[in-house]
C-alpha cells in the first residue's frame, strides 16, 4: 500500500459555528479514531485532494505538529449538492492490530468464456479485507483465465495470503455472461448436430 503524507493541525474549537468558520477558510474537520478516544484535527482541502479523488488506497502518515502517526481513511462526508468534502474520519493503525479496508479489484487474463463469445462483467469493484495495514495490497489481482461461459467467481472461491475477505462468501465478484451471439452460435451448433 502506498503512503500519503498529510499535515494536520489540532482543533480546539468544536461545534457548528466553529466548523462553519473552518470550512470558510478552506479547511476540513477530521476525527482521528484511536481506539477508545478520538483526536479532533483540521486539514486543508488542497492537501487531501490527491488522497480522496483517486481509486488508490493509502496508508496516511499524519504529521500533527511534529507528532507522526499512521492512519487509514475510514469515511468521508460530502456536501449533497456541491460535492465539497464536509468531514473526514481516519482510523489510527499499527503493526499489531488488523484493520478492515476496501481494496480495489483488478481482473487479469483472458477468460475461456470470453473466447467462446461471452462477456466478462465485474460485479464488485472493491472487496473488504481484514489484515495488518502493512500486508494490504494496492489492489487485489484476480486471474480469470479458467472462467468459462456462464460461470461466476464468488468471494468464497478467492484466497489471498495474509488477508481475510470480509464480504459474503456467495457474493459474485465477476462473471462471464452469455451474449445473444453466443446463444445463437450454441443454438446453431445444436441444430447442426441433429
Amino acid at each position: 500500500m502506498k503512503t500519503f503524507a498529510l499535515a494536520a493541525q489540532p482543533r480546539t474549537e468544536l461545534g457548528k459555528k466553529a466548523t462553519k468558520a473552518l470550512r470558510a477558510q478552506n479547511l476540513i474537520p477530521v476525527v482521528l479514531n484511536c481506539g477508545q478516544n478520538a483526536t479532533n484535527l483540521t486539514v486543508s482541502v488542497d492537501a487531501v485532494r490527491k488522497l480522496v479523488y483517486t481509486p488508490d488506497i493509502f496508508a496516511i502518515e499524519l504529521d500533527i505538529n511534529g507528532d507522526k502517526r499512521m492512519a487509514v481513511l475510514k469515511d468521508i462526508q460530502f456536501h449533497p449538492v456541491k460535492d465539497d468534502i464536509l468531514h473526514i474520519d481516519l482510523l489510527e493503525v499499527n503493526e499489531t492490530k488488523p484493520v478492515v479496508v476496501e481494496v480495489p479489484v483488478k481482473l487479469e487474463g483472458h477468460a475461456e468464456g470470453v473466447k467462446a463469445g461471452g462477456k466478462l462483467s465485474l460485479s464488485m469493484k472493491k472487496l473488504k479485507v481484514k489484515a495488518i495495514y502493512t500486508n494490504i495490497p494496492e489492489r487485489l489481482v484476480i486471474n480469470v483465465d479458467n472462467l468459462g461461459l456462464g460461470k461466476t467467481l464468488a468471494v468464497g472461491d478467492l484466497h489471498f495470503d495474509n488477508l481475510e475477505l470480509m464480504n459474503a462468501k456467495n457474493a459474485v465478484v465477476c462473471a462471464v455472461q452469455l451474449t445473444r451471439a453466443a446463444r445463437g452460435a450454441a443454438a446453431a451448433a445444436a441444430a447442426a448436430a441433429k
